[in-house]
């Protein structure tokens, strides 16, 4: 298991004078009216005659002709249209560039280039680092890299040379921020390829390992705690022991712990992931069709470790801990059985009544960890991240995450953050009395109920474990089922790193 090549930009970008290229993207800025004159220079000097008057009438936002001489691709700022739902639904602007500018690759990479010319008309820090993230989410695929680390022959990397609108006027202001998007699309490429990774690769035992040696973390900024089985078993956390039992590598917990070198007066924020290197769905058997990508089931501990990977090496000034709770859900004579009974961590009795309900399981012994840290290191806010039912991806699809809170401003400043960076969430509603349904005769609770509002019960449950924090619980999907938006490919899609980016950004 080798991601030495994923958290390597794809990109080098050139900030030197040079003439017009063969291949360019244009990005236009400014006002409509400089936008207006930035479109006609370009179509009057490149476009062939005959296609001149069509491409300056065309109402599309994103054009391409083939010139003499040149490739042109030109993207344009989409009219903001404000919705329904306060505009959380949204389309963001930062979304639309860089799904744009996927695009654009994606039919830049078809023709055999691999490099070509960006060329920036008045545009904001948001709308550069949108275009970087796009190109460079938009250029991973799983086999390269997973070839790579077999030790086949690596791919060209890309050169793009990068000039304002009027040529010849370098941008050298704009390198530091170009550095910080290939790190924000590095976080998210991270997450993608641990999610693809296949099972007989990616186990606990392997990201343990992976954590340790192959990311490089700033010294003196990070310190990382593993708990092996053992260590489990004598902090009690008889939960994540039990879903691990049925599989030959032990269960683990992995905690990342950051702290700025400048020494700050904030609480940390932790963030515990769901890490099921394999579902099988336990005694309690998925059928074929639903096993089928339960590689994708430590999608939440894949994103963690995308963010901590930003967070290290970002700088960022917030304290924060990453929990990794990591175990296998399979199936031997050691399996947890549904009617077991488990004390977990933080005193309560849970009886199983499911044993595909494992995630919640690993996720409260961990989030009981994160929750009652003391001191300094006690958390302002717990959120925990999870590939936790499929009753969310009923309600919402496969792109809108369901968002559980017990705090008001927490849950508006996550969704917020989501629709800026084209990640929608969707807050959920803790009903209270939808927890009777977990009730047990032979424990405090069991680990599911009825099917009726199945992703609400779980969140009830992990309600029970955040002791008191401040809370945010997303039900991610953390897949794209095919090419779409920046995702040249099906596969893993990094969801909710980019808005907890966003979002730690503003503290």
């Amino acid at each position: 298991m080798n991601v030495s090549s994923v958290i390597n930009p794809a990109f080098q970008f050139e900030f030197k004078k040079t003439d017009l290229m063969p291949v360019q993207v244009h990005v236009l800025g400014g006002s409509s009216a400089q936008r207006a004159k930035q479109l006609k220079q370009i179509v009057n000097d490149l476009a062939l005659p005959h296609a001149r008057e069509a491409l300056l009438k065309s109402d599309k936002k994103t054009l391409y002709f083939a010139g003499a001489e040149h490739s042109v691709w030109i993207i344009q700022p989409r009219d903001t249209v404000r919705g329904q739902h306060k505009g959380l639904l949204d389309e963001s602007a930062y979304g639309w560039f860089r799904d744009q500018a996927a695009s654009c690759l994606w039919q830049i990479k078809g023709g055999g280039h691999t490099q070509f010319q960006l060329l920036l008309g008045d545009v904001s820090d948001q709308i550069l680092q949108a275009i970087v993230v796009g190109f460079e989410l938009a250029q991973y695929q799983f086999l390269p890299h997973f070839k790579k680390a077999a030790g086949a022959k690596p791919s060209a990397v890309w050169t793009v040379n990068v000039q304002s609108f009027k040529l010849g006027k370098l941008i050298k202001t704009n390198e530091k921020l170009i550095k910080d998007s290939q790190l924000e699309a590095t976080a998210v490429q991270l997450a993608r390829h641990l999610v693809n990774l296949p099972p007989n690769e990616a186990n606990p035992q392997t990201i343990e390992e992976m954590t340790l040696k192959q990311l490089n973390w700033p010294k003196g900024k990070v310190k990382i705690t593993v708990w092996d089985d053992k260590k489990l078993k004598a902090e009690n956390m008889n939960l994540l022991l039990a879903v691990g039992a049925g599989s030959p590598t032990a269960p683990r917990m992995i905690h990342i712990q950051y702290r700025p070198q400048v020494k700050s007066s904030k609480k940390p924020v932790a963030f515990v992931g769901k890490g099921i290197t394999f579902d099988t769905g336990g005694l309690d058997i998925k059928p074929s069709s639903a096993m089928r990508l339960m590689k994708k089931d430590m999608g939440g501990a894949a994103a963690v470790i995308g963010l901590a990977y930003w967070v290290a090496h970002s700088g960022c000034k917030q304290p924060c801990d990453f929990y990794l709770a990591l175990a296998e859900n399979g199936i031997d004579a050691n399996a947890m059985r549904p009617s077991d009974v488990y004390m977990s961590r933080a005193g309560l009795l849970v009886e199983i009544d499911n044993t595909d309900a494992e995630g919640r399981l690993v996720l409260a012994d961990a989030m009981d960890v994160a929750a009652k840290q003391t001191g300094a290191n006690e958390p302002e806010y717990l959120i925990d991240l999870a590939t936790l039912t499929g009753a969310i991806k009923v309600a919402l699809g496969a792109e809108v995450a369901g968002l559980f809170c017990n705090d008001d401003k927490l849950a508006s400043e996550l969704e917020w953050a989501g629709q800026a960076v084209g990640e929608s969430n969707w807050r959920m509603p803790l009903v209270q009395k939808y927890f009777g349904s977990l009730s047990s005769p032979f424990a405090d609770f069991k680990n599911s109920g009825e099917g009726f509002g199945g992703a609400i019960t779980a969140a009830l449950f992990l309600e029970k474990f955040c002791a008191g924090k401040k809370w945010a619980h997303l039900d991610i999907y953390a897949w794209a089922d095919r090419m779409n938006g920046p995702y040249a490919s099906a596969g893993g899609n990094g969801q909710a790193v980019q808005t907890l980016i966003h979002w730690l950004k503003s503290k």
